[in-house]
């Protein structure tokens, strides 16, 4: 039996200080979905057939006018061996899988004894003064890295933020053309209540009319084309906001939330996928996939 590949986009420290979301209510406008709910049995193989053709070539996103700013600290290095060994015990059990870990510190990246048919690559980034810049950047390293390598590579791609550990099994039940993850703090609140960026002036502008669910920005996936088109729609967002200079209410997360409002994903993950530890288990959620970290590390 031949098994599909797939990869594990690592995030790393692409999300500092962003805010990390009923369910089947908002339907209005809303396309065939499927939605992976709470308690899902996660089998151990699943063989499916790959069937995203690209009918136009991956280009890369030209890197942007940015200012040079001195090397953001190394504060997220020590979630990255928690982060690898969860996965390596929960993630995607008996496929193939291709962490790529995007990090401005390469040397600080631990050995991690990996699995059969499991691979580990350390994509050197740039380094940025404050994690507002880097969380900014994020789309652009994302689509870039697919256009020149991961499109090559993998079938599927998952972007994940290193600051989370696996609790329990993540699954091929996961995988669709496109996917996204509700936010653990709205998944019980009102639309009119999401964080949406409301200001006219962004290209993150959300509508009152608008949305269905609050999206996480620190879980989203899917066939890599699609990652590709999404990230790249997402940054070229960003670089508009920023020739006028505007930036959304909680950054790149506004504008992920924006593009799945007007790309629908295929598939929406509970929040079993996407939680918080720092806040309570609520007695509908009956188990914890993948949580966050308490990531204050300051002291």
């Amino acid at each position: 039996m031949h098994r599909r590949r797939l990869a594990l986009g690592l995030g790393f420290c692409l999300l500092a200080g962003t805010s990390l979301s009923v369910l089947w209510v908002y339907v209005e406008n809303w396309l065939p979905v499927s939605y992976v709910p709470y308690y899902l049995p996660c089998p151990e193989i699943f063989n499916m057939k790959l069937h995203c053709k690209r009918e136009k070539p991956l280009q890369p996103v030209a890197w942007s006018q940015y200012p040079e700013p001195k090397l953001l600290e190394h504060r997220y290095t020590h979630f990255i061996q928690s982060f690898l060994e969860s996965a390596e015990e929960f993630f995607m059990r008996g496929y193939r899988v291709h962490y790529y870990i995007f990090t401005d510190n390469p040397a600080a990246v631990p050995g991690i004894l990996l699995g059969p048919h499991r691979l580990l690559s350390t994509i050197p980034i740039q380094g940025h003064s404050n994690c507002e810049e880097t969380s900014m950047r994020r789309m652009e390293t994302i689509s870039q890295h697919i256009a020149k390598r991961a499109h090559r590579e993998v079938d599927y791609l998952f972007c994940l933020d290193v600051d989370m550990v696996f609790r329990n099994p993540w699954g091929p039940e996961t995988l669709g053309d496109l996917v996204a993850a509700i936010h653990p703090s709205y998944y019980t609140t009102p639309r009119q209540q999401f964080p949406y960026e409301r200001r006219r002036v962004s290209t993150a502008f959300v509508a009152d009319s608008e949305g269905d669910f609050y999206y996480g920005g620190k879980v989203f996936g899917g066939q890599v084309a699609r990652v590709y088109e999404f990230t790249r729609g997402c940054h070229m967002a960003i670089l508009a906001d920023k020739a006028n200079g505007i930036m959304a209410a909680w950054r790149e997360e506004s504008h992920l939330n924006r593009r799945f409002i007007s790309n629908k994903p295929s598939k929406v993950l509970s929040p079993e996928y996407l939680w918080n530890d720092r806040k309570p288990q609520p007695p509908s959620l009956k188990l914890i996939r993948f949580s966050t970290l308490d990531n204050d590390i300051s002291s």
